[in-house]
């Protein structure tokens, strides 16, 4: 009897123990953050770039401290590496340009970082509003010096997932060990300024025929924060203050 009870409190003390070692282990990746937008209205030139562009930087690992550059992750976006021309905003005309759509990538990948906790460390917006995600919650990159960078300041090695299924671009950090905590992103939109009406024409009188080139939009000032909840407690930091100046209506002769 004596025996049987010793090889019993021994087996319950080797399992305690083994769960004791194996709550300190890594479990499997998990994801911490995740964002995702749409594709609805991109032409198929946009979609290649992007899909390009989330295949370079799907399955990067970061190591805790170390700095992930959007840029030097994914290259230059140039047909020699596969990309084409595509439609690009310049003054609010659509204009061809080569890697078009590739800041659908990073302004996707930028959300995700935000919720997965992580340090921004350099975020451009664009001139105005991109229609894919939130005002202020935009992220434009050009090579070669408009960068998105981000920190792992988690504390434990994270991996980027990107993929384009459907009609949607999804972008992950996965960590091995769970976030601390619920993240959340909110914006207050502090002022609105209607745009205004441009007219080009060359042509006079009464017959003149016009034509929209762009309907415009209003400029906004926007200011990002992320707020952190962690049981009871709760935390919000400023994370960007954006000013778009308002998109001109524009019309002119046909």
């Amino acid at each position: 009897m004596s025996g049987q009870r010793f090889v019993t409190i021994a087996s319950v003390v080797s399992v305690v123990a083994l769960g004791i070692w194996a709550a300190a282990q890594p479990c499997r990746w998990q994801v911490i953050g995740a964002y995702r937008t749409s594709l609805a209205g991109r032409t198929a030139a946009q979609v290649h770039n992007l899909r390009l562009a989330a295949k370079a930087i799907n399955g990067k690992v970061l190591q805790p401290a170390s700095e992930f550059s959007f840029n030097r992750a994914v290259g230059s976006w140039s047909a020699d590496r596969g990309y084409v021309k595509a439609p690009v905003s310049y003054d609010g005309e659509l204009r061809p340009a080569w890697g078009g759509g590739v800041c659908q990538v990073s302004s996707t990948l930028y959300n995700a970082a935000l919720l997965a906790g992580l340090e921004i460390v350099e975020r451009h917006r664009h001139r105005f509003p991109a229609h894919y995600v939130p005002p202020g919650q935009d992220a434009a990159v050009a090579q070669l010096d408009i960068d998105l960078r981000f920190r792992n300041s988690s504390g434990s090695p994270v991996k980027i997932e990107a993929e384009v299924t459907g009609d949607e671009i999804t972008c992950r950090i996965l960590s091995r060990y769970p976030l601390k905590g619920e993240i959340s992103i909110e914006r207050e939109i502090r002022q609105v300024t209607p745009p205004q009406e441009v007219i080009r024409t060359s042509e006079s009188g009464s017959d003149i025929r016009w034509r929209v080139i762009n309907h415009g939009q209003p400029g906004l000032s926007v200011t990002v924060y992320r707020r952190i909840t962690e049981g009871s407690r709760t935390a919000r930091s400023l994370v960007s203050e954006d000013t778009y100046p308002p998109m001109n209506r524009l019309v002119e002769a046909e």
